[in-house]
């Protein structure tokens, strides 16, 4: 298992994960986009919570994505039964 020394938002991380290379780079990316894009808004707010509503944030699009491919599924299945 691959490990990854990376500094993100001014944090040092070291970490082991399966992930290629380019997974962990498209994340760290997307986390600082989504951190720097709520700095953006105006609000003098420190890392800490920052850092908290971009997990949200993340998290709830995760949750989305979960919700929406169980209804895809759903769907599928439901064709499946139609073609039988």
């Amino acid at each position: 298992m691959p490990s990854y020394n990376l500094s993100i938002l001014g944090l040092d991380l070291s970490f082991k994960t399966d992930a290629p290379q380019e997974r962990v780079d498209s994340a760290k990316e997307l986390v600082e986009q989504r951190y720097n894009m709520l700095k953006a808004g105006g609000k003098a707010l420190g890392k800490e919570k920052l850092l908290a509503f971009v997990a949200l944030g993340l998290a709830d699009d995760v949750l989305m994505s979960h919700r929406q491919l169980g209804d895809l599924e759903s769907r599928v299945s439901r064709l499946l039964t139609k073609i039988d």
